[in-house]
């Protein structure tokens, strides 16, 4: 114990002082803070030793008292759940998210010619966004299982910078958004394009997932940006959802 004679008391009385050490048995412990007593003169601070770890703090999942956003994927005590959703009404809801591939010149050359060794790249990765679509609640773990009315993937190949612009939308009538399953969609639609290419360039990157517009629901409407590209959190005082979503694809 001589080498906590020489180190403790260069430590401030004043600071307070606990033994953090692990592993050790209690009356090894005990004999360090006994030490440490006759170092200081007095009793040491409460150890976190072998004790029960400090809770987190409560954790509101329905809403903050000043009205700020916060997240319902997690309980009182931080833990994740699943949102309940049983209370809500069902409502129209949709969803458009989009992502873009850049593909490089040689990539998008053979894309463009259809000459992939692999085949149509455009036509798989469409079909494979829908299906991703529809796969989302086995994919996010907290999603919610929903039946969906309608899914569009829409891909579109840009020669400025030699990229595929793609654009999901889904659709359904029900009590949560649609939100994770347009982005599923667009970014399982990217990571196909990236397959059927690979063989041609490893430097294609899959890029620029983001949700663009939704609608329905509690929050109601909701678009990144209008026409004018101003970014907005109520796009129906500024435009139509086709002006949203136009100047979203032009913006790429």
């Amino acid at each position: 114990m001589s080498i906590f004679r020489s180190i403790l008391p260069t430590v401030a009385r004043n600071n307070g002082w606990r033994c953090f050490a692990t592993g050790f048995p209690s009356d090894t412990i005990a004999e360090l803070n006994k030490e440490m007593e006759s170092v200081f003169g007095e009793s040491p601070s409460p150890s976190p030793l072998g004790s029960t770890p400090p809770q987190q703090p409560a954790m509101s999942t329905t809403g903050s008292e000043d009205g700020q956003p916060v997240l319902t994927h997690t309980d009182r005590s931080g833990q994740a759940k699943m949102v309940d959703v049983s209370s809500k009404h069902d409502t129209t809801r949709v969803a458009v998210a989009t992502c873009r591939v850049l593909l490089g010149k040689r990539a998008f050359d053979l894309v463009a010619s259809n000459q992939i060794a692999k085949g149509d790249v455009l036509t798989v990765a469409k079909i494979a966004g829908i299906t991703g679509a529809k796969q989302t609640s086995n994919l996010i773990p907290l999603c919610h299982n929903l039946n969906l009315s309608h899914v569009r993937v829409d891909l579109t190949l840009n020669e400025e910078d030699s990229s595929v612009m793609i654009e999901g939308e889904a659709s359904t009538s029900g009590k949560t958004g649609v939100e994770m399953e347009a982005m599923t969609a667009v970014a399982i639609a990217g990571l196909t394009v990236y397959d059927m290419c690979k063989a041609a360039s490893k430097n294609i990157c899959v890029t620029d997932i983001c949700l663009q517009h939704k609608s329905g629901g509690k929050s109601g409407s909701w678009s990144r940006r209008t026409c004018h590209g101003h970014w907005v959190e109520n796009p129906e005082a500024h435009g139509s959802l086709a002006e949203e979503v136009n100047f979203c694809k032009a913006s790429f």
